[in-house]
């Protein structure tokens, strides 16, 4: 069997080896496989910058969204925007009521509330809703 081997090894195709004709296939197999894997890095390389960069762009827009979100959180805004709009004003000592007390409460007939101030309608009112437009 191994005289069939060197037979094989030593086989001549117009001057080439059989040996150096599959050495060279395979060394050309090999440069087309690392190009491609390079390739496909360097589509991959771009793919992770592209994601990097929408990654910060979302940070941003999350940064941006805390800090109005704080804005509009304060405290002060928020009780300025009550006064203004809803009129709110803090509960009197004679609405407080104690648990045991909410019995009698519920049996007292409804009395209509009386704010302290009249509520004007703003000028930029919205149109009600039992109008009706022809």
């Amino acid at each position: 069997m191994s005289v069939a081997i060197i037979r094989l090894l030593t086989v001549r195709v117009r001057g080439v080896s059989l040996v150096e004709t599959v050495a060279f296939g395979c060394l050309v197999a090999l440069m087309l496989a690392v190009y491609l894997f390079k390739a496909g890095a360097g589509q991959e390389s771009a793919r992770i910058t592209e994601l990097n960069k929408e990654i910060l762009a979302e940070q941003r827009d999350v940064r941006r969204m805390q800090e109005e979100l704080s804005r509009l959180e304060q405290p002060a805004r928020i009780e300025r925007l009550s006064d203004q709009m809803l009129h709110l004003r803090p509960v009197a000592a004679k609405q407080e009521v104690q648990v045991a007390d909410l019995r009698a409460v519920a049996r007292r007939p409804a009395t209509p509330a009386t704010p302290e101030t009249p509520i004007a309608p703003s000028a930029a009112a919205p149109v009600p809703a039992t109008a009706q437009v022809r």
